[in-house]
């Protein structure tokens, strides 16, 4: 499995970007896609998960610190899954890792409690900087 994630970059408090991630977990019957962040000093910590589509799938899950703020969303079509980001906080400061899996612990640790140490694969981390 391949991930690549962009969109990264320095955006103003209260502004907005979004991240994109190309992946082959797509091609995969049963998956957990999201996003992860890891800030300076700090532990990885998990922003936003989406499962596989279909009956009993499509799930989503947020970490609070991000709800109503961040939305993740993703593309079959274009084996891509996003996350925009609003309302963007100088604490959203930090590495976002995309990550995938489609193992038990992924699909249950990585997806519903957004636990990093659960997925499986990794994609190399992009800088998303909130600073005026």
């Amino acid at each position: 499995v391949q991930l690549q994630a962009s969109g990264g970059g320095v955006v103003q408090p209260g502004g907005s970007l979004r991240l994109s991630c190309a992946a082959s977990v797509f091609a995969l019957d049963y998956y957990a896609i999201g996003w992860f962040r890891q800030a300076p000093g700090k532990e990885r910590e998990g922003v936003a998960c989406i499962s596989s589509k279909g009956p009993a799938h499509d799930r989503i899950y947020y970490a609070d610190s991000v709800k109503a703020r961040f939305t993740i969303t993703s593309d079959n079509a274009k084996s891509t899954v996003y996350l925009q980001m609003n309302a963007m906080k100088p604490e959203d400061t930090a590495v976002y890792y995309c990550a995938a899996g489609h193992s038990l612990s992924a699909l249950i640790g990585g997806l519903i409690h957004l636990g990093w140490r659960n997925m499986d694969y990794w994609g190399e981390g992009t800088q998303v900087t909130v600073s005026s």
